[in-house]
């Protein structure tokens, strides 16, 4: 049986989570070979450094230096070997647990019997550790600490430095300012060690809190032939109890009774809880398997019922994660999970924290680093995605008030001028920066930072609006919403889209200027959205084929481009007029916008357009292969744009994982073919070339599916039902 932990072993990743918030994930990691965390962890999008090292001492109290040999990380893991002379070596486990645990766990061996002595230790910001708060208290060093975001919005939290078992001593005390790096001889702990062991105190004391606030726990160790063992942890977690994340108990497979057993045993029953897959293609197997561990990563602690956020809903705050993660995105991806709470989780902590207007807080929606309100998405699509799979009528009554809010805000304030087309009134509100669709509007966009000095009819957002109000429309009942409003919003804009956003010369759909007075003609991959939905017809097929599929405009060899190639601002390599920049949008390929790619061929393709089948499964192909540094099956990646023409990823953001797409749920719609909807469930995989394919334990609509693909056949097992099909002739269950 396939390990997807195991699957996905590498020795050159360093990220580790619960699905709780609290991750260790610096973006620039500068200590990954130095025991224990010290570089950046982030607790609730708040950044907490450093957490705590490992000092190694002989029997005299002299440092032993821990020279790491050997990395290894698992989703589960990072295992780290080092050798530390006097023939010593050791083993260290770090593993991250919920609740905000980051545990070090030691193994050492020797070639003869010895005594060493293990200090775990830190050094914290000591402006941001209240003064007199410290204590050694049920075997922990515990202090509170106030972290603060970019936007100066503070976040109370208490850490607990603990040695596992009983400490041989500890201590804490305030010093100036020193170097803060992981380094024993700059520390107060060398000149307080006396007789093999700290004094044991607390000292919060000075005359005021600048400096250093150092903190240590100590276990001393015999090496014994058989070996020895020490673990040591830092707990971290919020002082407000509403912010706090419980664990949820679930059955776990037995394994070893370690603490770094208890993560594995963790992440297989997140494992065992999505739809088992295997395939012929190894790109597409493992990367199915390493976007789940993404999107427990990142995204799951909103399932849990926690739907209030710190700073980012009551202030201006912003999220300092450095992984991000898109509600919208997620609620497609989680639906297929063994139960629908995560998926609705999601969708809840964003609509759960609406503004008062009916707007909606960006930061929530994206974890986005700018802080602004970047909330343009496809909520609607979300909504019936999620419903497809697991119809619910109490989810969607609690839903159902929030969205209309949001949809009467954008019609009164995006489509002030009943055009029924929406307003984009800064670049930050679709987070797509730098692209010429914004030189259009105002040639000087660029020179006074983009924000709200535009305004313009946006032909994504103007998609996304159109698909709210279908689903609205057709929620209506369930939700206790009025069906007639919004189907004259969806008609109207629908015809809007027609009238006024297509070009039939340039067979593309387009942005339009403000006041309505013409199309931009900008051609980018946005403007393909509106062939994901019921908006075109037959007659707007020839101009996707045209377009999309021209290699001298987005059919690229890592598509899809975000801007034409023949755009005069085009540029591959990340560059806007020269310069290179975080997220520009003038050239990149983005998966986010490859998700609804795949997407808007899928549904073209059912258009008359039968031929666009076999273009959907290569592009997913293309895709997936492209989220591999430099075609390395053991190094998939997700980072937030890439190199068109060689698939090189945007490293130099320092943000891998980044989950502003959708990929799991693409295989499974389209690769394997399940595809739920409001009658039952269709079973149609596209053509991906596929030798095998074999995916169980798929649950929709309290149906249990079992899918196998052979070559050009497939059979669809169901309950006592079996069918066998060929690849283009669909199976339709109906429940």
């Amino acid at each position: 049986m396939l390990d997807p932990i195991e699957l996905l072993a590498r020795d050159d990743k360093w990220y580790l989570g619960a699905g709780d918030g609290t991750i260790f994930a610096p973006t620039y990691p500068v200590w990954l070979d130095t025991p224990g965390f010290w570089d950046e962890a982030t607790v609730y999008q708040y950044a907490f450094a450093p957490l705590f090292t490992i000092t190694v001492l002989n029997a005299a109290g002299e440092e032993i230096t821990a020279r790491a040999t050997s990395r290894r990380w698992t989703p589960a893991d990072l295992t780290v070997t080092y050798k530390l002379g006097s023939g010593i070596t050791a083993t260290e486990v770090r593993t991250v647990h919920p609740g905000g645990v980051f545990v070090s766990e030691w193994r050492f061996a020797c070639f003869e019997p010895t005594r060493i002595h293990l200090v775990a230790w830190t050094a914290q910001d000591g402006a941001s550790v209240p003064l007199g708060e410290s204590t050694w208290a049920n075997g922990a060093l515990r202090f509170p600490r106030v972290l603060s975001d970019r936007r100066e919005q503070p976040l109370r939290v208490r850490a607990e430095l603990a040695c596992v078992g009983d400490a041989t001593s500890w201590g804490a005390w305030r010093s100036e300012k020193s170097a803060a790096q992981p380094v024993w001889r700059y520390t107060p702990f060398v000149e307080k060690w006396r007789a093999g062991a700290l004094p044991g105190e607390v000292r919060d004391e000075g005359i005021n809190p600048d400096g250093m606030f150092y903190a240590a726990v100590h276990r001393a160790v015999d090496i014994e032939y058989q070996g020895a063992s020490a673990v040591f942890a830092m707990k971290i977690t919020a002082d407000d109890e509403a912010l706090r994340v419980p664990d949820a108990t679930r059955a776990v497979r037995p394994t070893h009774g370690t603490i770094a057993g208890a993560s594995r045993r963790r992440w297989h029953a997140w494992f065992e809880r999505v739809p088992q897959l295997s395939c012929s293609d190894p790109y597409i197997e493992t990367y199915y398997w390493y976007r789940w561990y993404g999107l427990h990563l990142n995204a799951t602690a909103a399932g849990h019922g926690n739907h209030r956020w710190p700073s980012m809903c009551e202030g201006p705050g912003f999220f300092h994660q450095p992984i991000s993660y898109s509600a919208q995105c997620h609620a497609r991806e989680l639906r297929w999970l063994d139960d629908p709470a995560h998926a609705q989780g999601v969708l809840r902590t964003f609509f759960g924290n609406q503004k008062d207007d009916g707007s909606l807080h960006g930061r929530v929606y994206a974890n986005h680093l700018t802080g602004t309100d970047y909330y343009h998405a496809d909520w609607g699509g979300a909504l019936m995605a999620l419903d497809a799979a697991w119809p619910d009528d109490a989810f969607i009554a609690e839903l159902y008030p929030a969205m209309a809010r949001f949809a009467e805000w954008m019609v009164r304030t995006r489509d002030a001028d009943g055009t029924g087309m929406i307003d984009v009134v800064d670049q930050y509100e679709t987070g797509q920066e730098y692209m010429s669709r914004y030189q259009a509007v105002d040639p000087d966009a660029d020179r006074y930072g983009w924000e709200n000095r535009l305004r313009f009819k946006g032909i994504d957002v103007t998609v996304y609006a159109y698909v709210l109000f279908r689903t609205l429309e057709r929620y209506a009942e369930r939700g206790g919403g009025n069906a007639a409003r919004w189907k004259a919003l969806a008609t109207r804009t629908r015809d809007a889209v027609r009238d006024e956003m297509w070009d039939d010369e340039t067979g593309m759909f387009s942005d339009v200027h403000p006041g309505a007075k013409g199309r931009t003609g900008v051609k980018a991959a946005v403007c393909f959205y509106p062939y994901f939905t019921d908006i075109v017809d037959e007659s707007h097929v020839k101009g996707l084929k045209r377009s999309l599929l021209n290699p001298k405009l987005f059919w690229t060899d890592f598509p899809v481009p975000s801007s034409s190639l023949d755009d005069p601002l085009f540029n591959a390599e990340a560059e806007w007029k020269g310069k290179r920049h975080a997220c520009p949008w003038n050239g990149r390929t983005w998966p986010m916008t490859n998700s609804h790619m795949v997407e808007a061929l899928a549904a073209t393709s059912r258009l008359g357009a039968p031929t666009l089948r076999k273009h959907t499964g290569g592009l997913i192909k293309r895709f997936v292969r492209m989220m591999f540094h430099d075609g390395d099956l053991r190094r998939p990646n997700c980072f937030e744009h890439y190199n068109p023409f060689t698939g090189h990823a945007a490293e130099y953001r320092g943000i891998d994982d980044y989950q502003h797409s959708w990929v799991a749920d693409l295989i499974l719609q389209y690769v394997a073919g399940v595809r739920p909807h409001e009658r039952g469930v269709t079973i149609d995989p596209f053509p991906c070339g596929l030798e095998q394919l074999t995916l169980s334990g798929v649950r929709v609509r309290g149906r249990t599916i079992e899918v196998r693909i052979v070559g050009d056949r497939f059979t669809v097992i169901s309950g006592g039902d079996r069918f066998e099909s060929t690849i283009g002739e669909a199976v339709e269950l109906s429940f």
